[in-house]
């Protein structure tokens, strides 16, 4: 009896170690930011780009709109750059935040340290994939800090506050994210819900990082998404979708807009 109760302790020891490690494998593994990726971190003559200590604030000619964006899961934060580059460039600034172990569901409320260092009118929230997920909870949970959610390939898993926005940009190719749920999160969106669909968009090219497991193959560039997804972003948000009526509206954005 003694010898048995000596060996509990190394046992529960061992699975400590193993979960530790399995933990630590899980988490390294991610998917890193490409050189394209790594440019568009670079200041031009449109887009001002500020290394901050949630991450990078890309600084456009906007002085009243401005986005705070969460990474995929297990995807490096600056792989979004091109995209928020390029929104800064069209005219909604973006705040994009590093997420502790590339995992947005950790730091949740990572919106509310951006949205006190900046003056902006209208602040949206919003991400990728999972990102997305957890921006959403942040939108639902402090509706009358942010007009409203950006999902690219996401959607909420909690009910938005009736008076946010919700802007859900899907790729028709995505073989990633799961159809199931984005219809019954349908069930959680707004009276403003705008969706727009980029025909031969998949799931990766919204960020810069290279191809993801199970996507599903691009007819279309990354810069073609990316301009596409700018594109439905800018013209949901100039037309004041705050004060639409009427239940969801479905458009689909090709390749050649």
């Amino acid at each position: 009896m003694t010898t048995k109760r000596r060996k509990w302790p190394f046992v529960i020891l061992s699975v400590l170690v193993m979960l530790l490690l399995a933990g630590v494998a899980y988490f390294s593994d991610y998917y890193r930011a490409d050189d394209v990726a790594l440019a568009a971190l670079e200041s031009d003559d449109g887009v001002t780009v500020e290394e901050t200590e949630y991450g990078w604030r890309f600084d456009g000619p906007s002085t009243t709109a401005a986005l705070v964006f969460y990474p995929g899961a297990k995807v490096e934060a600056s792989a979004y750059a091109p995209l928020l580059h390029l929104l800064a460039h069209e005219g909604v600034d973006a705040c994009l935040v590093r997420m502790p172990l590339n995992f947005a569901l950790l730091d949740g409320d990572a919106a509310a340290r951006v949205v006190g260092e900046h003056d902006y009118d209208d602040w949206y929230v919003g991400g990728h994939s999972l990102g997305g997920v957890a921006a959403a909870g942040f939108a639902a949970d402090h509706a009358s800090e942010v007009r409203g959610v950006l999902l690219c390939a996401s959607y909420p898993n909690e009910k938005l506050d009736e008076g946010s926005v919700e802007i859900q940009v899907l790729g028709a190719r995505d073989g990633v994210i799961n159809r199931e749920k984005v219809e019954s999160a349908r069930a959680y969106a707004p009276e403003t819900f705008v969706e727009r669909v980029i025909e031969g968009a998949n799931h990766a090219q919204f960020g810069s990082y290279g191809k993801q497991d199970g996507d599903g193959e691009a007819t279309i560039t990354p810069e073609e998404q990316w301009r596409a997804t700018v594109g439905a972003i800018t013209a949901a948000i100039a037309e004041d979708v705050a004060d639409v009526s009427g239940g969801a509206d479905v458009n689909v954005v090709s390749d050649a807009d």
